[in-house]
C-alpha cells in the first residue's frame, strides 16, 4: 500500500522515531522490500542510531521522483545505507515506493521510469542534504558494556573520580573497547614506581562515544597497587604526575 506524497517526505533528523521504527515504515511502504538481502535485515537489527536526507528530486509535466538516503549506525560501528526511490509515474498517479541497497541499483530503477526523455538525470532543481553519521573512532565489542562501566567506576579509589550522572550514561553503553594509552610520560619519581594509562571507550545506543581514563599505579605509601579513573586523558596525566611527584 502506498502512502500518500504529502507524508511520503523526508522526516527531520531528531524524528522520535526509534531505527527499528524507522526500518520498519520504510520496509512496510516499499513495493519491493521483499527483495532485501537477508543479510541486510540482520545487520540492520544492530543499528543504535539512523539518519535519512532526500538525496535528489524531479518535478516536471505532473510527475515526480524523489530519492531518499537512510543511514543506520550499527553496532559494531559500521554504517549502512538504503536508498528509497518514491515516483508517482504508475497508472493512477499515486506514489510507489521502492528501497534499494545501493546507488547503482537505484539508478537503474530511476532510469526505468517513463519520465519525459529529456529529463536528466539526478539533476536537481532543489538539493538538501545533511552531514552523514560520522564513523566510530573505535572498533566495540558488544559484550557487557554496561557492566564493565559500573565495575570500572567501582574500583576507583580516588575522590573526584566521575560521578552519578557519569555512571547513568554509561548504562546505556551498547560497546566498549579497551586501549593502553602512550605518549607522554610522567616523571619516574621513586624508584620501581609503575603507572600504566588506559583508555576505555564506550559507545552509547545513540551513537555518542565517551570515554573513561583509567590510571594504575604503585604511587602508594605501600607500594600496592592503586586504580584511579577520569573524565579526561589531560586529567588523567596531571593525576600521574601529581602521585609522582609526591613519592619522589
Amino acid at each position: 500500500m502506498s502512502v500518500p506524497y504529502e507524508t511520503a517526505a523526508y522526516e527531520p533528523h531528531d524524528s522520535p522515531e526509534t531505527p527499528e521504527e524507522h526500518l520498519a515504515r520504510l520496509l512496510g511502504r516499499a513495493l519491493n522490500s521483499f527483495e532485501l538481502p537477508d543479510e541486510t535485515i540482520r545487520r540492520l537489527d544492530c543499528a543504535l542510531a539512523h539518519d535519512g536526507s532526500l538525496h535528489s528530486a524531479h518535478h516536471s509535466a505532473g510527475l515526480h521522483r524523489e530519492t531518499y538516503r537512510h543511514t543506520w549506525l550499527l553496532a559494531d560501528g559500521s554504517a549502512l545505507t538504503l536508498w528509497e526511490l518514491v515516483h508517482n509515474t504508475a497508472p493512477g498517479s499515486e506514489p510507489h515506493h521502492e528501497v534499494y541497497v545501493d546507488e547503482e541499483e537505484l539508478r537503474a530503477a530511476t532510469l526505468r521510469l517513463p519520465l519525459p526523455p529529456d529529463t536528466p538525470d539526478f539533476e536537481l532543481p532543489v538539493t538538501v542534504q545533511l552531514s552523514p553519521v560520522p564513523a566510530p573512532r573505535h572498533a566495540y565489542a558488544a559484550e557487557n558494556s554496561a557492566d564493565h562501566a559500573r565495575r570500572l567506576l567501582r574500583r576507583a579509589e580516588n575522590t573526584d573520580r566521575p560521578g552519578a550522572d557519569t555512571a547513568a550514561l554509561l548504562a546505556t553503553a551498547s560497546g566498549h573497547q579497551i586501549t593502553q594509552a602512550f605518549g607522554r610520560p610522567c616523571r619516574a619519581g621513586r624508584a620501581g614506581l609503575g603507572f600504566s594509562l588506559y583508555e576505555h571507550a564506550f559507545l552509547l545506543r545513540d551513537g555518542e562515544e565517551v570515554s573513561l581514563w583509567e590510571v594504575e599505579h604503585t604511587a602508594t605509601p605501600d607500594g600496592r597497587h592503586m586504580c584511579e579513573v577520569y573524565a579526561s586523558e589531560d586529567a588523567a596525566r596531571e593525576a600521574m604526575e601529581r602521585r609522582a611527584s609526591q613519592l619522589s
